[in-house]
């Protein structure tokens, strides 16, 4: 069992198991697997029990006592993925490691995403260890192997981790930091193509704790993440490496979390990948796994295992999991102390937002009307042309174009277009040529005229735009409906969820900084409001505005406090606890705004998966957030859909939609991840 450091915690699942007899357990392990069939859950109970310095004397006193290779005798008894994670408990993590990046290699294609996860994790210790076992289990050189197997920046920077000469975390230089970062900057942004040599000389040797300080002062310096960086310069299994060097820098234990919830998150589940990080992780750092995926994904580990897979492969995996954490929502106290830093990170990233559409070069409105009238004239219509003209103009070059079409013509553009296109094509291009607020007022207007109001739209808009947005779109709503927004709203909706949009209707939220004292309190009362503090300090109806007024017209950037000190305060996390407490609409909207205040862009990329997913298309909602973030946030909503999903945006919208209406989604998406 590997022995944590002195005067560390041991962060491991998996014991040393007390009263261990080596004879005992393998005549047991004989006795399972004698005769016909095998008692499995004998196996199951005894193997994950015991540690893999354990089970390795097991091995020997098995052959000892009967002549006969243990993992030869399991392999025999058991199949498909049970026996894949029993045969991967018995082997020493070293020779695990080298099994699973022979396999890797071996055959037609490489499996990427495996060496990845190994060579990009391993400590230096581990990756001797990992070179020793390879070669003595294959009689190969590994990396003579990884060369051959793979090729360009990605081989080199594999080959840069194999040598496991990253410098000990005590090897810290100030000076070497601001050097770093300007050695990186240069190599990228402020590069014409990118220096890839030193990105892998930079991130494949220096420690870890160096680095942390090199990514914290890259974002002070260039006001973006190092990830936004690499994912804007480098690309392909080169770029994927980079990142998760990245992310096990600066949390191990984090990024094998995420691994863990991409591997069984939608349909099917990658087995190879969870028997992998369980077996590997057991003994190291589940604990701080399972405290981070709570806080992550607000579930437990144990509960997505439990739900995701079957029988005595269930068992085993629950086993090495080692326990369910506590309630949903709620954190144990180590959880607390990684959610509390982990908002301390958001609260100083300043993300840069980009959008995928931009103005034209050489734009010529001229000659676009033109165009666009010839493509709608006569018998057919060019709907290509009318698709690579409007989605490749920004909004302000398409008013341009309207007005000229109007001044050449006589004609009104959108009446035209209306006339010639129609279904989801016609709602896609003939928003995009809509001035935003104006877009945005419409789609207010429709979500409250008519039979039922569709109050997910209603959410989505009021609680995501910045105050000029609000404010432009009440003045559109104005002048295209005749009426005030709020009478609107006043109108097609009531009680609690009318009040909370018509304050945000106002788009009055402050825009000013943190302030700590004044998020204490408001954490308080969120605690109050959702009946988790000990002493509530006010009647319910009182708190309940207060809660409404927080949420409704604190900054963003004081919000993200507020939800810091109240997991600091409760132990719980102020979404999930809002989705526990509250119902409805109410509970709906203050849920969006959480999630906005947390990070829009993914915010949008959840709402856009979920347009797509199942059977059938929610086309409305697909069509109001592409073309509303095309010009402001959709490149950090595609990120953002990639990273969760583990599928682009533009193969969701391939895979989901069709015609016209596919190809100018397409063109709006801006490309593939």
């Amino acid at each position: 069992m590997a022995k944590p450091a002195q005067g560390t915690k041991y962060r491991g699942s998996i014991h040393d198991f007390p009263d261990f007899d080596p004879s005992r357990d393998a005549e047991a392990l004989y006795t399972a697997m004698k005769g016909f069939g095998s008692d499995k859950e004998a196996i199951l109970e005894l193997i994950t029990s015991r540690s893999n310095r354990q089970r390795q004397e097991i091995c020997q006193s098995y052959k000892s006592l009967y002549g006969k290779d243990l993992i030869a005798d399991l392999k025999y008894e058991l199949t498909g993925k049970f026996e894949r994670l029993i045969v991967g408990l018995m082997r020493p993590l070293a020779y695990c490691d080298a099994k699973e990046i022979k396999d890797a290699i071996s055959g037609i294609g490489t499996d990427e995403k495996c060496l990845i996860e190994i060579l990009a994790s391993r400590t230096n210790e581990q990756i001797h260890q990992l070179v020793a076992a390879y070669k003595d289990a294959y009689e190969r050189d590994l990396e003579a192997d990884i060369i051959g197997d793979t090729s360009g920046h990605f081989q080199k920077m594999l080959v840069v981790l194999l040598q496991g000469t990253r410098e000990a975390d005590d090897v810290v230089s100030e000076d070497l930091v601001q050097q770093d970062v300007q050695d990186l900057y240069e190599a990228g942004e402020l590069k014409w193509g990118t220096d890839e040599a030193q990105f892998i000389y930079i991130l494949g040797n220096r420690s870890k704790q160096h680095l942390r300080l090199v990514f914290d002062e890259y974002l002070k310096t260039t006001g973006k993440p190092i990830e936004a960086s690499i994912r804007g310069e480098l690309s392909g299994d080169f770029e994927k490496l980079m990142l998760a060097v990245v992310k096990c820098i600066r949390s191990t234990p984090e990024y094998f979390a995420e691994r863990l919830f991409k591997a069984m998150k939608g349909l099917g589940t990658r087995d190879n990948t969870l028997i992998r990080i369980m077996v590997s992780r057991s003994e190291l750092d589940m604990l701080d796994i399972r405290e981070i995926f709570r806080t992550k994904y607000e579930k437990s580990l144990y509960s997505m295992i439990k739900n995701d897979t079957s029988g005595e492969y269930k068992r085993a995996l629950l086993k090495l999991c080692g326990g369910d954490d506590d309630a949903a929502g709620q954190f144990f106290p180590e959880a607390a102390q990684v959610a509390y830093q982990m908002w301390e990170l958001s609260a100083v990233a300043r993300v840069e937002l980009k959008g995928t559409v931009r103005p034209a070069d050489n734009f010529n409105p001229d000659a676009d009307a033109k165009a666009l009238r010839k493509a709608m004239k006569g018998l057919g219509t060019d709907e290509d042309t009318i698709i690579d003209i409007i989605t490749h103009r920004s909004n302000a070059q398409r008013q341009q174009i309207r007005q000229t079409f109007k001044s050449h013509f006589g004609r009104d553009l959108m009446a035209d277009l209306k006339s010639e296109i129609s279904g989801d094509l016609a709602r896609l291009i003939l928003g995009l040529m809509m001035p935003p607020a104006h877009y945005d007022a419409k789609q207010l207007k429709k979500a409250m005229e008519g039979a039922g109001t569709d109050e997910k739209a209603l959410i989505e808009i009021l609680a995501t735009r910045t105050n000029a947005e609000i404010r432009a779109i009440c003045e559109a709503y104005k002048e295209d409906y005749h009426k005030s927004l709020e009478d609107a709203l006043s109108s097609d909706t009531s009680g609690h969820f009318k009040r909370i949009l018509i304050s945000l209707a106002t788009g009055n939220r402050e825009e000013g900084g943190e302030d700590r004292d004044q998020a204490r309190e408001d954490a308080q009362v969120a605690a109050e409001i959702l009946e988790i503090a000990d002493t509530p300090s006010g009647d319910k109806t009182s708190l309940e505005t207060r809660f409404m007024t927080i949420l409704c017209t604190r900054s963003y950037q004081h919000l993200r406090r507020v939800f810091q000190e109240f997991v600091k305060m409760t132990n719980y996390d102020v979404e999930h606890t809002i989705k526990k407490e509250m119902s409805g609409d109410v509970r709906d909207v203050f849920v969006a705004i959480v999630q906005s205040v947390k990070n829009k862009p993914l915010f949008f990329a959840d709402k856009l998966y979920k347009s797509m997913k199942g059977a059938g298309t929610d086309e409305k909602t697909l069509t109001r957030i592409m073309i509303s973030r095309s010009e402001i946030d959709l490149l950090n909503i595609r990120r953002e859909f990639i990273e969760k999903y583990d599928k682009s945006l533009h193969q969701a919208i391939e895979g989901d939609t069709s015609g016209d209406f596919l190809k100018a989604l397409l063109a709006i998406c801006g490309g593939e991840d």
